[in-house]
């Protein structure tokens, strides 16, 4: 069993420094020579073609190339390092897991990775241009789920690697979503118009009741009304990976719960190991690491780290009229030895 932790980041101002402070965070941070290391950097499988990146990124979410300017000063980086590592775009992706549910008023969401991926932030942010968002965040300034002012609740699920193309990986496009869209149909627009460089399912819920996943490859984006998603497409086939007996397997149990289901009962559902949709899976990339809950009506936010474990709870609506959540840290446990970079070092 492995004991491990999420720290609580909270943020209000601009972008720009927004971007210096998650640099200095990152200075103190086992995962920094990761970013400012040169042999490291030369390890890295991918490139990016700065001034694409930029074209895009000043088309689709201005505001963030401040963030990767604030994030370059702080780190001592050149822009185009900063971009390289912090952009999203051109990234590659290693293969994942992810279920998701949503009700009437609340989404649920098992975030299954590597723990070596893992990287143990939660964020609230309130920017001066944007939306203000909660949710996990991922690849430094990235979301892997979240929940806007608005009431805009996303999360995303891996499909597939093969037919890759340029493009923005899931983690930043999430951000972009919740921190310029209002609702779903602002979301569905945004999904059709950026550049996706592999194939995931985006899960969209809002506060009008709207509930759609959309299915987005670097070929095609196709929508559909749905409340659950897991790990392949159903618009899409031929964009699936060839095994999706687990993905099905899990499509099959949210399917089968009640339409009536409590907030608590589908945040069970997805955390407790009895129902078989939390996955021990760690060594093949598809291990629950959090399991997290966002509410529409209450804007209550809450997060589980492991198995049938309570959700610390956060007020987002207190914290949107500038009171601070108390909380630092969140404590948990899963099966596991794995090394996880953040806590334990490279």
């Amino acid at each position: 069993m492995k004991n491990y932790h999420v720290d609580i980041i909270q943020y209000r101002g601009d972008y720009r420094s927004f971007g210096f402070q998650q640099g200095e965070w990152l200075k103190q941070s086992p995962l920094h020579p990761i970013y400012t290391n040169p042999n490291m950097a030369k390890k890295l499988r991918f490139s990016v073609d700065r001034a694409e990146a930029i074209q895009w990124i000043n088309a689709l979410f201005p505001q963030f190339l401040e963030e990767l300017k604030g994030l370059a000063e702080s780190l001592k980086l050149p822009l185009d390092q900063a971009i390289m590592h912090f952009s999203g775009y051109q990234q590659e992706w290693v293969r994942s897991g992810c279920s998701i549910l949503t009700g009437d008023h609340f989404l649920v969401r098992n975030y299954d990775y590597h723990p070596k991926t893992y990287e143990g932030r939660f964020v609230l942010y309130q920017p001066k241009q944007g939306f203000a968002t909660i949710g996990s965040s991922q690849r430094i300034v990235g979301r892997a789920d979240g929940m806007n002012e608005k009431g805009l609740m996303t999360g995303y699920n891996f499909v597939n690697r093969r037919g890759s193309g340029d493009g923005f990986i899931p983690t930043i496009i999430t951000r972009m979503i919740l921190e310029q869209c209002q609702n779903n149909e602002e979301a569905i627009a945004l999904l059709k118009e950026v550049p996706h460089r592999v194939a995931f399912n985006y899960v969209l819920a809002d506060r009008l009741g709207n509930r759609h996943v959309v299915e987005a490859t670097s070929q095609a984006v196709r929508v559909k009304e749905d409340t659950v998603s897991t790990n392949h497409f159903d618009l899409l086939p031929e964009a699936n990976r060839y095994h999706l007996a687990d993905s099905q397997r899990r499509l099959a149990i949210l399917r089968n719960q009640k339409q009536s289901l409590s907030k608590a009962e589908a945040y069970q559902v997805l955390n407790n190991n009895e129902n078989e949709v939390f996955s021990e899976k760690y060594l093949q990339s598809a291990g629950t690491l959090h399991t997290t809950i966002y509410d529409v009506n209450s804007l209550e936010v809450g997060i589980g780290l492991g198995p049938n474990r309570v959700p610390t709870t956060f007020q987002f609506g207190e914290w949107l009229q500038g009171r601070n959540s108390w909380i630092k840290r969140v404590r948990g446990q899963i099966n596991t030895e794995a090394r996880m970079p953040y806590m334990d070092g490279l």
